[in-house]
């Protein structure tokens, strides 16, 4: 009998050209999450149209018209989630730009002191308040920079370790520091439970060997750029104003730029207002920001809501400590009106439009990612959506079609970006070629284990 349950096919799995926002999809590596040798440019049909080898993602990659990207080279030994530096690179891999000024740190292997960006999960180049394809606005080529970077404090009140505090960094092309601004100054400030400290102070767990806790941090970080909002007199909406969320409180929040206080806040408490309990208990969420301008949907805000277990509070059934106190066995996509907090659209809300995929295995929902992911808005109004353990990479219509799926060969994918063409000059335009998904009970393994694709005729149907 063979060892294998379930067939896993990587590569292209559907392709509606007609319906589909045309263009190269961007793929981050990440070491110990994916086994690709660094970023990776796709086709609409799945073919590796170029490779960064040995550039990874910081945590997902951003590409610049003309063909240079931004990435990491790598990641400190000991510091969780810690990349080593932010690096701009060229169409062949030359290293034009590079940070790495976060904080002076010891190298855990060599003991020496070194300078290192610090940085995770997200950044942005000035020029776009999102780092995904906007018309008419895009990442300049030099410029400034928001990064999501760290520095070890000792806060007493929180844990007996020092602890890893998110800095949200500000920098000019040189590197120095413009603003900053740390999470735990603003603890207070995130609508948290009182017992949320004192479940962080006996809970946080320590990471690695750098002794220190990391549990609390933003998992992005954008500007809101122009919007309707602040056009309209609201002061919240800022286009300098930076959107930030913290997954292990399941809060998303907006950042004045010029005082530093949080003006604008989404969960964490989702039973106090009745337009909280419609979109319902948020829960680990990533890739929180505004549709930019020039986009389907502009304005509203945009968030993968993974599931998972999240939440530092009261006990709960599923925590008797309080430690990730929230939990729901799948994600969803969510477009919320800022100002009213209506649902304006959502994939795989079970509430809304939740359904199970009939091609599916009985362990997987149709979209269920406990960590990571992210959802950008395309210019036709599809989103696209990264589900990044399984590596799944969907384009989605208004109305919930999947009319693009591609699974990662490289493993699993923090955050995946289409650009145009255009963007890419050194590449030919691809010819595009639809493809339709064959249902699963048509796909077997070889004597190789390789899959393949029965006849129709093979199978016994029963009168």
């Amino acid at each position: 009998m063979s060892d294998y349950s379930r067939v896993l096919v990587t590569g292209l799995l559907r392709y509606d050209p007609e319906r589909c926002w045309n263009g190269y999809t961007l793929v981050p590596s990440h070491p110990g999450a994916s086994t690709a040798k660094g970023a990776a440019l796709y086709d609409m049909n799945g073919r590796l149209v170029h490779r960064w080898e040995g550039l990874l993602g910081c945590f997902d990659n951003k590409l610049l018209p003309g063909g240079d990207i931004i990435g990491t080279t790598g990641f400190m030994p000991g510091y969780w989630l810690d990349a080593l530096n932010v690096v701009q690179q060229d169409w062949d891999g030359n290293t034009l730009w590079s940070f790495n000024k976060g904080e002076e740190i010891a190298d855990l292997v060599t003991g020496e002191k070194v300078m290192s960006a610090r940085q995770h999960h997200d950044f942005q180049r000035e020029g776009s308040p999102v780092g995904y394809y906007i018309p008419g606005m895009a990442p300049l080529s030099k410029g400034r920079m928001l990064v999501n970077s760290t520095r070890t404090r000792i806060l007493p009140e929180f844990s007996r370790l020092p602890v890893a505090d998110t800095l949200l960094m500000h920098i000019d092309e040189e590197g120095n520091s413009l603003w900053t601004w740390s999470l735990f100054d603003h603890w207070n400030e995130l609508g948290l439970a009182s017992i949320a400290k004192a479940v962080h102070f006996h809970c946080a767990p320590e990471f690695g060997n750098a002794g220190y806790v990391k549990t609390t941090y933003c998992n992005n970080i954008n500007w809101l750029g122009p919007n309707k909002w602040y056009d309209a007199g609201d002061e919240r909406f800022h286009p300098d104003n930076i959107i930030s969320d913290i997954r292990n409180l399941n809060v998303s929040f907006i950042i004045d730029h010029r005082t530093g206080d949080i003006v604008w806040r989404l969960g964490p408490d989702f039973e106090a207002d009745v337009r909280l309990q419609r979109i319902g208990q948020i829960v680990g969420q990533h890739h929180v920001h505004m549709i930019p301008r020039g986009l389907p949907g502009e304005g509203n805000i945009l968030l993968f809501d993974n599931g998972g277990q999240a939440g530092l509070g009261a006990p709960s059934p599923c925590s008797p400590d309080g430690y990730y106190n929230a939990t729901r066995a799948y994600s969803r996509v969510l477009e919320i009106n800022p100002v009213t907090l209506e649902v304006v659209w959502s994939f795989n809300d079970k509430v809304r439009n939740h359904q199970n995929n009939p091609e599916s295995t009985s362990i997987r929902n149709l979209l269920f990612s406990p960590y990571c992911s992210g959802a950008d808005r395309l210019p036709n109004g599809n989103t696209l959506i990264t589900e990044y353990v399984w590596g799944r990479v969907i384009e989605v219509t208004p109305e919930g079609d999947i009319v693009w799926e591609f699974v990662n060969p490289g493993g699993k994918a923090f955050r995946a970006h289409r650009y145009p063409y255009d963007w890419c000059p050194r590449l030919e335009r691809p010819v595009e070629t639809a493809v339709h998904p064959s249902p699963n009970y048509r796909i077997r393994l070889d004597h190789a284990g390789r899959p393949v694709l029965l006849e129709e005729d093979s199978f016994f149907r029963a009168d």
